[in-house]
């Protein structure tokens, strides 16, 4: 009880001689004004900005690829500024199991044949007015598992024939009810995730299937060779509005229905013909507004047009901060973001949101694309991606990107590296626990924001900026 009271009595005696203090800012030890730090802001840093079109790698050319991914891009998309972007989509066809396949007692009749295509997160477009209509045609030639399949490739397949045919809305949110077959009893209903579902013609499932040869249902490898697999395309005769791109899930399947009939028992059941391996093939039309911006590449652009489904990137340049150091002398960055408003010169329709995330990287000698220092694990510099940004966020000072880049700033500033090339491109939102930079389809989104600015313009206080906070170190 005694040292309670002393306890007591000691914080009253130090909140007494604190509270004496006219000015709480001079408690602890003197600064000498020869070596103190004062923190100054720069946010009137030249940048050059350029929209390019999107590749994979710079050096070889090559397209971005899109086998092997979770999202399959799929739709036609008729944008009022960007142009045009039409994505189809190759898929092959299993035997159940992968396997050999043995064939059902008695007599076979197929009910029904489905093509499940689940909805997957990232469609963008018109999903209330705009009707589309899907074909499916078989390949001409299999995919190839393992194999690399770009934006680029096209699919031959048999125009001739549909093998199923659909007309739907994007209702890419809304989960569906289907039959539930149960072998040996009464069939139920229920409620899956949302996705597509489409008829395909009977006889080709008997074709390949029920009545296909023996040596076909013996080796999936034969069976590959000789299905081929699935072509999907969007009828653009059949569709209406401004359409838009939507992305299929992985977990595709051709879902076959069947009744056997042994003496007098008639029973239902279902068959699975899994998907393995799939491609998407984009074709981007170009408006005249992005052809133009692509063949100025030296001026600085007043927009700037980020366009997903390997559509655009932008670089940035920062031509002079390398002489901060000359006209300021050794400086340390305390912080360096960078941010980049979209532009309301453009009326767009509701559905055309901007990119809900954008990424940033750069080119090493070899123009091989790598993380900036705040993005790179390697780097002591690193910082979460939350912290590194590039969400669109609507706040009550606007709408914006925001990226801090401290490290590459200040290496860039006292020369440590070189740039070889910084850019901004389309992003996926599905990865939280890294930055991503590698080129990608799987967001199908864009976004017109401002770029350079004259100071007696009307967006000049919206143009892209670098924000750099900085203290000057005194020799």
């Amino acid at each position: 009880m005694k040292f309670f009271r002393l306890d007591l009595l000691t914080l009253l005696i130090s909140l007494f001689i604190l509270n004496s203090c006219k000015n709480k800012d001079t408690i602890g030890l003197g600064v000498d004004s020869s070596t103190q730090l004062n923190g100054s802001l720069i946010d009137t840093c030249t940048i050059v900005v350029n929209t390019l079109p999107d590749i994979g790698n710079p050096l070889s050319q090559d397209s971005i690829v899109t086998s092997g991914i979770t999202k399959m891009p799929f739709g036609f998309f008729n944008d009022p500024v960007f142009g045009t972007v039409e994505s189809n989509v190759a898929l092959t066809l299993n035997l159940p199991g992968q396997g050999a396949y043995s064939l059902p007692t008695g007599s076979v009749v197929v009910d029904s044949a489905v093509l499940v295509m689940p909805y997957a997160d990232g469609f963008y477009g018109d999903s209330v007015t705009s009707k589309y209509k899907i074909n499916v045609y078989q390949l001409s030639n299999r995919l190839k598992s393992g194999a690399f399949y770009y934006n680029t490739n096209t699919f031959a397949y048999q125009s001739s024939s549909i093998l199923g045919t659909h007309s739907f809305l994007a209702l890419t949110h809304d989960s569906v009810k289907i039959a539930a077959i149960i072998r040996g009893k009464p069939d139920s209903v229920k409620k899956v995730p949302p996705e597509l579902r489409i008829r395909i013609n009977n006889n080709f499932i008997n074709n390949i299937l029920f009545n296909a040869p023996s040596a076909q249902l013996a080796s999936n490898v034969v069976f590959l060779n000789n299905v081929k697999g699935l072509y999907l395309t969007l009828d653009k005769t059949g569709s209406t509005g401004a359409g838009g791109t939507i992305m299929f899930g992985s977990a595709d399947s051709l879902n076959v229905y069947y009744h056997t009939t042994n003496g007098t028992t008639i029973d239902t059941a279902m068959v699975t013909l899994p998907i393995t391996t799939h491609a998407s093939q984009i074709k981007n039309t170009s408006s005249q507004t992005l052809r133009s911006e692509f063949s100025d590449t030296i001026s600085s652009r007043n927009l700037i047009y980020l366009q997903g489904m390997a559509g655009t990137k932008v670089r940035i340049k920062f031509p002079y901060l390398k002489n901060l150091t000359a006209s300021l002398g050794k400086i340390i960055v305390n912080r360096a973001e960078l941010v980049i408003t979209p532009s309301e010169k453009f009326p767009v329709p509701i559905y055309a949101n901007p990119l809900p995330k954008i990424t940033m990287y750069r080119y090493d000698l070899s123009k091989q694309i790598i993380e900036l220092q705040d993005a790179s694990t390697a780097d002591p510099r690193y910082i979460s991606p939350g912290v590194f940004g590039g969400y669109y966020a609507k706040t009550s000072k606007g709408n914006a990107y925001h990226f801090v880049i401290t490290g590459y700033i200040q290496d860039l500033i006292d020369g440590r590296v070189k740039d070889y090339g910084t850019f901004l491109a389309p992003v996926d939102t599905i990865n939280k626990s890294s930055i991503d930079v590698a080129p990608t389809t799987q967001t199908a989104a864009r976004l017109i924001a401002v770029g350079t600015q004259a100071k007696n313009s009307a967006l000049y206080d919206s143009r892209i900026k670098l924000n750099i906070i900085y203290t000057k170190v005194n020799k």
